[in-house]
C-alpha cells in the first residue's frame, strides 16, 4: 500500500525560534506557525480562522531559522507531520502532532533574496551575457 507524509505550510512565527543542541551538537530550532484561513460563509458573512503549529527543523536550517527569524515574520514551510507522545510530570500520557521540516523558504519585505533548505540562494548574476546570442549559450 502506498503511503505519502507531505506538508506545506505558508504562516506566521508566533514566537521567536528557540534553538538547543543535541549531544552530538546537532542544531534544533522549535517555532510556532500561525497559518489562517479566510472565507466567506453562506450568508456572506467573512469568516476567518487561524491553525497554530508546532514545527521543528535540524542542522543548518535551524541555525539559519533561529538567525533570520523571529516572531511575526512570514515563512514558507515543507516537511512531514511526526507523532510525539510522553508522560508528563503528573504521570498522564501526553502527544501531539509536529511538523519536522525538510525545505523551507524566506517570505515577505526585509530579505535580499529567500533561502532553501537553509542554504543561500545563488546570486541573480549569470556567467553568460545577456546580449549573448542564443547559439553561442554553452547548454
Amino acid at each position: 500500500m502506498a503511503s505519502l507524509n507531505k506538508i506545506m505550510l505558508i504562516g506566521n512565527l508566533t514566537r521567536d525560534p528557540q534553538l538547543s543542541y543535541l549531544p552530538s551538537q546537532t542544531a534544533v530550532v522549535d517555532f510556532g506557525l500561525a497559518v489562517n484561513r479566510r472565507w466567506t460563509s453562506k450568508d456572506g458573512e467573512k469568516r476567518e480562522e487561524t491553525c497554530f503549529v508546532d514545527c521543528r527543523a535540524f542542522g543548518r536550517q535551524a541555525e539559519n531559522i533561529n538567525k533570520y527569524l523571529s516572531k511575526g515574520r512570514a515563512l514558507f514551510v515543507e516537511g512531514r507531520l511526526t507523532f510525539d507522545s510522553w508522560t508528563g510530570q503528573d504521570g498522564s500520557k501526553r502527544s501531539k502532532h509536529r511538523v519536522t521540516v525538510e525545505n523551507f523558504q524566506f517570505l515577505g519585505g526585509g530579505q535580499q533574496g529567500s533561502v532553501s533548505r537553509g542554504e543561500p540562494e545563488e546570486p541573480a548574476g549569470s556567467d553568460v551575457p545577456a546580449d549573448a546570442p542564443v547559439d553561442d549559450i554553452p547548454f
